[in-house]
């Protein structure tokens, strides 16, 4: 029934649309000597081209996934400080990009760095087609600036890498016997409060078969704490069905797909000039300040519009 709405909602949006231009072609012969309706007219027009590229572009998200909400992490490299940091901008970064699409975002977990900075965060960001724009930020991205943690405020380059993952569908997409699972609860080691750090309310959950992990402590409930993280470990279980489809068409086309560490996909350049380049499509700015405050679309449709996005499954 969810997905049957989703497609209704798009059909809606494409009648809404062609009635909005029918109606302005019957306006267009009234308006010949109606300076205020002509303008009326352009305004209008000018709407419905902008509504028009956004439809286009969303036709580009035809993977079985992109409709989805994403989950989506951030997580800091080598270079301690200064990599923690360069990781907390990120999240600020595709909090504020959310925030202007006028999406909700809901930080599930975080551990801060020892001296600022995060060392890895995990957002949840619900809205249409959140997980088909986001998919081109997965991987390194790498920032070069002068460090404001040096007294010798010399040049540094920090990395950190981004994963998105699909929200998992609970129970459909991924199974998880109770038998492959692995429950662990520990007393939280971040800021909280007292209660959050005398009870052993913080759960991290093994996937056996796979190894793979996820953990929460940001929330009092272990309860809570326990639903975040199977949320998390679900998609990263969904990530990597995805990543192995992929993998093995790769094979049969014959393409190398890089490891994530070998995968810089961006590059923030602050000094000694001022740009952004995407290495992928080539696309840049010299505005790094507009991109960091969540000024991403042009680099998103740079990405969809070259075919990347459709490489995928």
């Amino acid at each position: 029934m969810r997905e049957l709405a989703e497609h209704k909602k798009v059909v809606e949006q494409w009648r809404e649309l062609e009635n909005r231009v029918l109606d302005l072609v019957e306006l267009v012969p009234l308006a010949e000597e109606d300076e205020q309706l002509q303008s009326e007219i352009k305004s209008e027009a000018e709407e419905v081209a902008g509504t028009l590229d956004k439809l286009e572009f969303q036709l580009a998200f035809s993977g079985e996934y992109d409709a989805r909400n994403a989950i989506l992490a951030v997580h800091a490299g080598a270079g301690g400080t200064e990599s923690q940091d360069w990781a907390e901008m990120l999240v600020r970064m595709y909090l504020r990009w959310a925030e202007r699409r006028g999406y909700q975002a809901e930080v599930l977990e975080s551990t801060p760095g020892e001296e600022a900075g995060i060392k890895s965060t995990v957002i949840e960001i619900t809205g249409d087609y959140a997980y088909g724009y986001l998919k081109a930020e997965h991987g390194v991205h790498r920032l070069v600036r002068l460090s404001p943690f040096d007294a010798d405020h010399a040049r540094h380059t920090s990395f950190a890498l981004v994963e998105v993952m699909p929200q998992a569908k609970t129970d459909i997409d991924i199974k998880i016997a109770p038998d492959d699972l692995k429950v662990e609860t520990f007393r939280s080691s971040g800021p909280g409060g007292q209660h959050m750090q005398k009870t052993s309310s913080a759960v991290r959950l093994t996937h056996l078969p796979t190894g793979l992990t996820a953990s929460c402590q940001s929330e009092r409930s272990q309860y809570r704490n326990k639903e975040i993280a199977m949320t998390i470990l679900q998609s990263r279980l969904l990530e990597l069905e995805l990543e192995k489809r992929a993998a093995e068409k790769a094979r049969l086309k014959g393409k190398r797909i890089a490891a994530d560490w070998g995968n810089q996909i961006r590059s923030y350049v602050l000094h000694p000039y001022k740009m952004v380049k995407d290495h992928r499509t080539d696309y840049q700015t010299g505005n790094p300040d507009a991109v960091l405050d969540g000024d991403l679309d042009d680099f998103l449709k740079a990405y969809h519009r070259s075919g990347l996005g459709r490489e995928e499954l």
